[in-house]
C-alpha cells in the first residue's frame, strides 16, 4: 500500500502556488520547518554523494541563497564537509532568513570557508546551486546575473537544488538568466518547469527527492482527478487494451481507417500503416491514391488498401464508397502525406461521427478552414497532433505558445473542443475539460521525417481498440505518445540517436511491451 502511495506521487505535478500550499499544510500539521529542511537536505546530500563520490570529486563550491533554498545548501555543505569534501561557500547576499542564517553561523563555526570572489569557484570539481528554489518571480540582475553567466561559461558540473536558479517554476521561462544545471534535485513533487521545452537546456538530468509528502496533503490542495499528471510506465501499461479476452475476433479489436499519402509523399501512408500494425488493431484499412495501391499492398499485406481517385500530381481528389462509409470504422486517422490539395477530403472526414485524428496536412487544411469554427460543427471527438509550427497556424490567437506549452495546449483544447497532442521534447496532451497528461521523457532520435506518421498510425490503432470499450480517449492518446517515445529511446540505445529512422522506429515498437 505504501509502495502504491509513493508511485502515485511520482505522477503528480504541482505549480509553485500549490507546492507552497502543500508545504504550508505540512508545517501546520506540526512538522517543524527546520526538521523538514534537515530531512530533505540530508536526502539530497546522499544523492550528491552518489553522483560525485569523494574518491572522484572532492573540491566543491556551494552557492547560498537568502531563503530556505540557501538553508538546504548550507546543510548539504555541512555534511559534505563532515564527510571529507573540500567545501567553499559563496554567499552573494548579506541578509539571510533566520533559519538559513543559523546554518550559516554553524558552517562558519565548523571552519567552512567563504569565497569572496566568484572566480575562486572556477577550480571546483562541481558546484551546488542553492540560490533560489520554486516560486521565483523576479529576474536575476546585476552582479548576481554576471555570476550566473560566468558559471555557465565554465565546464564545471552544477547540481541545482529543487530548480535551477533563474527559471520560472510554472512556465520554465528564463528570468533574465539562469543556471545551466548538470543535475537538478526536484524536491517533493514534480513542477511544470521540468516539462516545458524551453527549460530543458537548463535542467539537466532530473531526480525527484521524495521527502515524505502524503497524498492526503496533496489532495487537500489539488482537486481530483488530477488536472495535470505525468504518464508513468505503470499508468501507461494499465491503459493498454490488454489482456484480450479468449473469445474475440478482429472487428471486436477495432477497425481503423487511415487516409494518407500522395505521389509526392508515398511513404507517409506506409509508415502510418506500420505504426497501426504495431498497435495490434484488429482491422486496418488504408485509403491512398490509386497509383500507390501496389506499393501499400507490398508493405501492408494484411491491411485492406482502398484505391482512391487522384489528381494529375498524385494527390487524393475523392473517396470511394468503401472509404466514405464512416460508420463502418471505429476511428479515422487523416492527414499524413496528403498535401494541401486534399481540402475536400479533410472536409468530408470531419463530417464523420466517429473520433477523427488529424495530423500533418490534415492540420494545415483545418487551419485554413478555420480551426474553432470548423470543429464547432463536429459531432464526434477530434484529436489534433501538431508540432509547434502547426499549433501556431491552428491557433494564431494563442500568442507565444512556446513560452508556456502546458497552458497553450490547455487553452487550445478548451476552445476547440478537441484533444490536443502538442509534440515536443516533452509532449503535452490536453483534454477539453482541462485534464493534462505529460510524457516525461523522449529522445532527439525522433527528430526524423516520418516519425510523426508512425505516431498517427499507432495512436489510431490503439484508439480503435479502446473506443468500442468506452475508454477515456485522452488516456489512450497519451499512452500512444508514451509508447512511441519509449520505442525511440530503446532504438537509440541500440542504434545510436543517428540510427533511428521511421522504419527502424516501427521495428522497435513491439519491444516496448516485451
Amino acid at each position: 500500500m505504501v509502495v502504491h502511495h509513493r508511485q502515485e506521487l511520482d505522477s503528480i505535478i504541482v505549480t509553485a502556488e500549490q507546492m507552497a500550499s502543500i508545504e504550508g499544510r505540512i508545517f501546520a500539521g506540526g512538522m517543524p520547518v527546520a526538521a523538514l529542511m534537515e530531512k530533505a537536505a540530508l536526502m539530497m546530500f546522499k544523492s550528491i554523494q552518489t553522483l560525485y563520490p569523494l574518491k572522484e570529486c572532492s573540491k566543491v563550491s556551494v552557492l547560498v541563497g537568502p531563503g530556505h533554498n540557501g538553508g538546504d545548501a548550507l546543510v548539504i555543505a555541512r555534511e559534505l564537509h563532515l564527510h571529507g569534501y573540500d567545501v567553499c561557500l559563496y554567499r552573494p547576499f548579506a541578509k539571510l532568513k533566520a533559519l538559513t542564517q543559523q546554518h550559516a553561523n554553524y558552517a562558519e563555526s565548523l571552519g567552512i570557508p567563504c569565497c569572496g570572489d566568484i572566480e575562486m569557484l572556477r577550480n571546483s570539481e562541481f558546484i551546488i546551486d542553492g540560490l533560489f528554489g520554486f516560486g521565483l518571480r523576479r529576474s536575476l540582475l546585476g552582479n548576481l546575473a554576471k555570476d550566473v553567466d560566468l558559471i555557465n561559461q565554465w565546464s564545471t558540473p552544477v547540481v541545482s537544488i529543487d530548480i535551477p536558479s533563474g527559471l520560472d517554476t510554472d512556465t520554465g521561462a528564463v528570468l533574465g538568466t539562469a543556471i545551466k544545471a548538470t543535475h537538478s534535485l526536484c524536491l517533493g513533487l514534480w513542477k511544470p518547469v521540468y516539462f516545458q521545452d524551453q527549460a530543458l537546456a537548463y535542467t539537466g538530468r532530473v531526480h525527484r527527492i521524495d521527502f515524505g509528502i502524503t497524498l492526503r496533503d496533496v489532495y487537500s490542495v489539488i482537486s481530483q482527478p488530477l488536472p495535470c499528471q505525468i504518464l508513468t510506465q505503470t499508468l501507461a501499461l494499465g491503459f493498454l487494451p490488454l489482456p484480450r479476452p479468449q473469445l474475440t475476433h478482429k472487428y471486436q479489436q477495432g477497425h481503423l481507417l487511415i487516409i494518407a499519402g500522395s505521389r509526392r509523399y508515398s511513404g507517409a501512408s506506409i509508415l502510418s500503416g506500420l505504426g497501426a500494425k504495431a498497435s495490434g488493431v484488429g482491422m486496418l484499412s488504408v485509403a491512398v491514391p490509386e497509383s500507390l495501391k501496389p506499393l501499400l499492398i507490398s508493405q501492408i499485406p494484411d491491411g485492406l488498401v482502398i484505391d482512391c481517385p487522384e489528381t494529375e500530381k498524385g494527390a487524393l481528389v475523392g473517396l470511394p464508397p468503401l472509404a466514405t462509409d464512416f460508420d463502418s470504422y471505429d476511428i479515422i486517422a487523416c492527414g499524413p502525406g496528403l498535401t494541401q490539395e486534399a481540402t475536400k477530403i479533410v472536409t468530408e472526414v470531419l463530417e464523420a461521427r466517429c473520433p477523427v485524428i488529424l495530423d500533418a496536412d490534415g492540420l494545415n487544411i483545418l487551419a485554413k478552414l478555420g480551426t474553432i469554427s470548423t470543429l464547432s460543427q463536429r459531432k464526434g471527438m477530434t484529436i489534433l497532433t501538431p508540432h509547434l509550427g502547426e499549433f501556431k497556424r491552428l491557433f494564431p490567437e494563442i500568442v507565444h505558445p512556446q513560452k508556456d506549452r502546458l497552458s497553450a495546449a490547455k487553452r487550445a483544447a478548451e476552445e476547440s473542443g478537441a484533444i490536443i497532442l502538442l509534440k515536443g521534447a516533452r509532449t503535452v496532451i490536453a483534454h477539453p475539460q482541462g485534464k493534462i497528461w505529460l510524457i516525461p521523457e523522449s529522445t532527439p532520435a525522433l527528430a526524423r521525417g516520418g516519425s510523426g506518421d508512425v505516431l498517427t498510425g499507432l495512436m489510431g490503432g490503439l484508439l480503435a481498440q479502446t473506443v468500442i470499450n468506452n475508454s477515456s480517449l485522452d488516456n489512450i492518446v497519451a499512452t500512444a505518445a508514451w509508447w512511441h517515445a519509449q520505442a525511440g529511446i530503446l532504438a537509440a540505445k541500440e542504434r545510436t540517436e543517428l540510427g533511428v529512422d521511421a522504419v527502424t522506429l516501427c521495428q522497435y515498437l513491439p519491444f516496448v511491451l516485451s
